[in-house]
C-alpha cells in the first residue's frame, strides 16, 4: 500500500481543479480570443456527468486496490467528495437553463415554450453523438470561388418534406479559425429532423482575408440558400441566420443589413434579408473600423433571439445585454434575450443537457415565427 497513490491523486486533483475552476467562473476583463480560465473548463461545464463517472471509476479503483487507507488516499477521497459536490452545482445550473429559457420567450415574445422533454439516455450516455439516422447531411457545396473557404453542407430529413423552415447557421473562431462542422450539430440534425432544412457554412478567414469579405461570404450564403432552399425541400421566404460567436457576429450584420449593396459585391440584386437571427455566445464588436459591428447598424429588424452564459470568458455577457438593450431601443420586432446561468462559451458542441434545452427553445423559436409571422405580414427589414 503507496502512502501517496500518485495515480488517484492526480485524476482527483485534475478534476478536482476543472470542477472548482467552472463553478468559481474567472473571466477576462474584455473580451478575448483566448483564456485560460475557458480552456480548463469549458468541457467539464457541459460534461459534469462524464466527469463524475470518472471520479467514482478512479475511486472504486482505488478502494478495490487498498489506496484509500493510506494517509494521502484519505486525503484525495475528501477532495473527491468536495468535487463531486462541485460538479452537483454545475449539474443544477445546466438543469436552470430551461426555466430561464422559458421565461425570456414568455416575458420577450409571448412564445410558450412546450415542457422539456429530455433524453437522458443520451444525454448521460452519448453526449458525442449528435447525428440522426432520419437526417441526410449534402456536404461540401460550393457557393462561391474560395475554395473549401467557400462549402456549405444542407441537412434535411431522410423523406425530404417540403416547405419547411430554413437555418443557416454560421461557425464561431474569432475570424481566424473554425470549420462548419464543429459547433451546433446537435441544433443542425434535430431540426431537420423536425423538417426542417439547414445549412452550415465556411467562410474566408483571417489573416488572409479582412472586413468584410467573411461578412461578404455570409451574405453569399443567403443569396444561395435563397435559390436553392427549395431543391432541398425548405422555404426560401423563411429564411432564420444564426451563429455562434464570430458567427453570431456575421448572423447579427445580416439581419440589420438587409440587400445593404456594401456586402453584396457582384449580387447586388439577391435579395439577402432574413425572417429572423439567433446569436449564441456572441462577439458584437467591431471587427474593423467604424460601421464593422452590429452596433454601429442599429435600424428596425426582425426577430432576434440572443443566448449568452453569465460564465462566459471569452466573449463578455455585458457587451451582449448591451447590443441587446440598443437593440430593443431600435427595433420594434421582439428582441429576446436569455442569460443562461453557468454557461461557458461553445455550450454547443455536444449533446449535454444545457444544449438540448436550448435546441428546444430554438424550435420553439422558430415555430412562433412561422406561425404568427406569415410571409406576407412580416415586415420590409
Amino acid at each position: 500500500m503507496a502512502i501517496l497513490p500518485i495515480g488517484y491523486v492526480v485524476s482527483v486533483a485534475l478534476l478536482a481543479f476543472c470542477t472548482a475552476t467552472a463553478v468559481i467562473g474567472p473571466r477576462s476583463a474584455h473580451t478575448t480570443q483566448s483564456y485560460w480560465g475557458f480552456w480548463v473548463t469549458y468541457l467539464i461545464n457541459e460534461l459534469p456527468f462524464l466527469a463524475l463517472y470518472a471520479l467514482a471509476a478512479s475511486t472504486v479503483l482505488a478502494f478495490v486496490q487498498g489506496d484509500l487507507a493510506a494517509p494521502g488516499g484519505l486525503v484525495a477521497f475528501a477532495v473527491a467528495v468536495l468535487t463531486a459536490a462541485g460538479l452537483a452545482v454545475l449539474i443544477r445550473r445546466a438543469l436552470a437553463t430551461g426555466a430561464v429559457l422559458r421565461r425570456a420567450l414568455a416575458d420577450d415574445a409571448g412564445i410558450e415554450l412546450p415542457p422539456s422533454r429530455r433524453p437522458w439516455a443520451h444525454i448521460l450516455l452519448a453526449p458525442f453523438a449528435v447525428r440522426r439516422r432520419d437526417v441526410v447531411r449534402v456536404g461540401n457545396i460550393a457557393y462561391g470561388d474560395a475554395g473549401r473557404r467557400n462549402l456549405l453542407d444542407v441537412y434535411h430529413h431522410r423523406d425530404r418534406p417540403t416547405g419547411g423552415s430554413v437555418l443557416v447557421y454560421f461557425h464561431g473562431g474569432g475570424f481566424r479559425m473554425g470549420h462548419k462542422r464543429w459547433e451546433g450539430r446537435a441544433l443542425l440534425h434535430h431540426l431537420a429532423a423536425q423538417g426542417w432544412v439547414c445549412v452550415s457554412a465556411n467562410y474566408r478567414l483571417a489573416p488572409a482575408h479582412h472586413f468584410p469579405d467573411a461578412h461578404i461570404d455570409a451574405k453569399r450564403v443567403i443569396a444561395w440558400v435563397r435559390s436553392h432552399a427549395a431543391d432541398h425541400g425548405g422555404d426560401p421566404r423563411t429564411i432564420i441566420v444564426s451563429g455562434s460567436s464570430a458567427g453570431a457576429h456575421l448572423a447579427s450584420m445580416i439581419a440589420l443589413t438587409p440587400n445593404d449593396p456594401a456586402f453584396q459585391p457582384g449580387f447586388e440584386s439577391a435579395d439577402t434579408s432574413v425572417a429572423a437571427a439567433i446569436g449564441l455566445y456572441g462577439y458584437y464588436g467591431r471587427v474593423a473600423g467604424p460601421n464593422s459591428s452590429p452596433l454601429d447598424r442599429l435600424r428596425a429588424a426582425p426577430p432576434f433571439l440572443f443566448l449568452h452564459g453569465d460564465k462566459d470568458s471569452l466573449t463578455l455577457v455585458e457587451d451582449t445585454h448591451e447590443f441587446v438593450t440598443r437593440l430593443r431601443e431600435a427595433s420594434t420586432q421582439p428582441v429576446v434575450y436569455a442569460e443562461l446561468p453557468g454557461a461557458q462559451h461553445t455550450f454547443d458542441l455536444f449533446y449535454s443537457l444545457r444544449y438540448r434545452q436550448i435546441i428546444e427553445a430554438v424550435t420553439a423559436f422558430g415555430a412562433w415565427l412561422h406561425t404568427t409571422q406569415p410571409h406576407s405580414d412580416r415586415p420590409a427589414v
